[in-house]
């Protein structure tokens, strides 16, 4: 797994964001240099837990943009699910299919659960240099707390 002071992974990764009237839309890491970057990696759409881990991020969405942080979820999912999942939970943020191949970043990342074909669930905290400054790995059945990520976040400045 990445670790606390290492250069985070440069990726590029389709979102359930549109382009050309689909989902798709290519976000790279390097899109947000200069900002505090939250890379969510969670297994699957639609699923409970991750259901509720997403949901906390949209309650807590005003209070990330108070600590000028972007979130970005991903995950194994297509570009069509996260479109649909974004659009059940309202989710302001932009969702990234590690799809094809799949796991690709995850596995950068060291993340990616080869024997179950998803990401586990862990958050990273990129800094404004591309700097991993947190690492949170939870168990599956866990929702991450959005309240520890914004104190690490509030530190970043």
């Amino acid at each position: 797994m990445i670790k606390v002071g290492e250069k985070a992974p440069e990726f590029t990764l389709p979102s359930n964001l549109e382009e050309g009237g689909k989902p798709g839309k290519k976000i790279s890491l390097s899109d947000y240099k200069g900002q505090n970057v939250v890379l969510a990696f969670y297994p699957l759409d639609f699923s409970p837990v991750c259901t509720n881990e997403n949901a906390c991020f949209v309650s807590d969405w005003s209070r990330f943009a108070d600590v000028k942080a972007q979130v970005l979820g991903i995950s194994v999912d297509s570009v069509w699910a996260h479109q649909a999942f974004a659009s059940k939970l309202g989710v302001k943020y932009p969702l990234l299919a590690d799809f094809n191949p799949k796991g690709e970043i995850g596995k950068k990342y060291g993340v990616y659960l080869e024997d179950k074909g998803i990401e586990s669930r862990t958050t990273v905290i990129v800094d404004k240099a591309g700097i991993v400054r947190w690492v949170k790995a939870n168990e599956i059945p866990v929702v991450p707390e959005t309240k520890e990520m914004l104190a690490e976040l509030a530190k970043l400045g």
